[in-house]
C-alpha cells in the first residue's frame, strides 16, 4: 500500500493535486497575481492616476524609470497594471462569492426539497439561462450606477445558474445516503440537515466551481469595462485599460497587449487551478500509482 493510500483523505487529495503540473503552475500564477495586487501600493513605482503629458507613449523598456512604458496621458503602465489587478481580482472574488452562495443555496434547496419546489426553482434556472449573460449584464448595468460593489454583484447574480445545477445534482445523490437517513431518524430539522449534513459534503464541486467562476468573473469584468459599463476612470482595471488602448492598436500595440496578457494569465491560472482541484477531489479518479 502506498504512503498516500495510508494517509488521510486530505493527504491523498494533496498528493493527487501535486501531480497535476498545470494546476501547480496555475496555483503559482494565482498566488503571484494576488500578492502583486495586494501589495500594489508598495510595489507600484508611481501613482496610477498621476498625469504627465511630457512622457506620453513611452514604449516598454525605452526609459529605465518606466519599465513598461506610459499611456496616452503619461501614466505609468506598470503602476496601472498593478492597481488594475486589484480592481479586476476584487471584482472576480466578490462576484465568485455571490455566484457560489446564490447557486449553492438554490441548488441545496431544490435538491433536498424536491417535488414542486425543485420544479419551480429549476424552471427559474432554465429561464435565466435562456438570456445571454452579456445582455443581462448590460440591461442591469444601464439602470445601476457602475461602482466596484454593483459591478461585482451584477456579475455574481447573473452567473449562478450553472453552480445551482451542479450542487442540485450532488445533493440528489447525497440525500439518499445513510448519514442523512440517520440525521432524520434522530429528529434533525430540514434546515440542519441541509446546512450541517449536506452542504459540507457537497464542498468539492463547490470549490471547483468557485475557482472557475473567479476566472469567468475577471473575463466578464474585462469585456463590460471594454464596452464602457464597467469600472470607470480614473480607476484602472485591465478591462478599461483595453478600452483606452483601442484607438492605438495599430501604432502602439503594447498598450493593449499588456493588460490583455494579464487577463489571459489570470484566466488560465484559475482555470488550471480549478481543473487540478476537480481531479484531486473527485473520488472516482484513480490517480494514485
Amino acid at each position: 500500500m502506498s504512503a498516500a493510500a495510508e494517509a488521510g483523505p486530505a493527504a491523498r487529495v494533496m498528493a493527487r493535486f501535486a501531480r497535476h503540473r498545470l494546476a501547480l503552475w496555475g496555483g503559482l500564477a494565482v498566488v503571484l497575481l494576488c500578492a502583486a495586487a495586494l501589495f500594489a501600493p508598495w510595489i507600484a513605482p508611481y501613482d496610477p492616476v498621476a498625469l504627465d503629458t511630457s512622457r506620453r507613449f513611452l514604449a516598454p523598456f525605452e526609459n529605465f524609470r518606466f519599465l513598461l512604458g506610459t499611456d496616452e496621458l503619461g501614466r505609468d503602465t506598470l503602476s496601472r497594471l498593478l492597481y488594475g489587478g486589484r480592481i479586476s481580482l476584487t471584482v472576480g472574488l466578490v462576484a465568485m462569492a455571490t455566484t457560489v452562495l446564490t447557486g449553492a443555496l438554490i441548488g441545496i434547496l431544490a435538491g433536498y426539497l424536491g417535488g414542486l419546489a425543485d420544479t419551480l426553482l429549476m424552471r427559474f434556472v432554465d429561464t435565466m439561462l435562456c438570456f445571454p449573460q452579456v445582455f443581462l449584464l448590460l440591461v442591469v448595468a444601464a439602470f445601476v450606477p457602475p461602482t466596484l460593489v454593483s459591478i461585482s454583484l451584477i456579475i455574481g447574480l447573473t452567473s449562478w445558474m450553472e453552480v445551482a445545477r451542479i450542487v442540485r445534482a450532488e445533493i440528489l445523490h447525497l440525500k439518499e445516503q445513510d448519514f442523512v437517513t440517520a440525521a432524520r431518524a434522530l429528529g434533525a430539522s430540514p434546515g440542519r440537515i441541509m446546512l450541517v449534513e449536506l452542504a459540507p459534503n457537497a464542498m468539492a464541486p463547490i470549490l471547483v466551481a468557485a475557482t472557475l467562476k473567479v476566472a469567468s468573473a475577471v473575463l466578464i469584468e474585462s469585456y463590460i469595462s471594454y464596452l464602457g459599463y464597467g469600472v470607470q476612470p480614473p480607476l484602472a482595471s485591465w478591462g478599461n485599460m483595453l478600452t483606452n488602448a483601442q484607438g492605438y492598436f495599430d501604432t502602439l500595440p503594447w498598450l493593449a497587449i499588456l493588460p490583455g496578457a494579464m487577463i489571459t494569465v489570470t484566466v488560465l491560472g484559475f482555470n488550471f487551478l480549478g481543473d487540478g482541484l476537480r481531479d484531486a477531489l473527485d473520488p472516482r479518479l484513480r490517480m494514485d500509482p
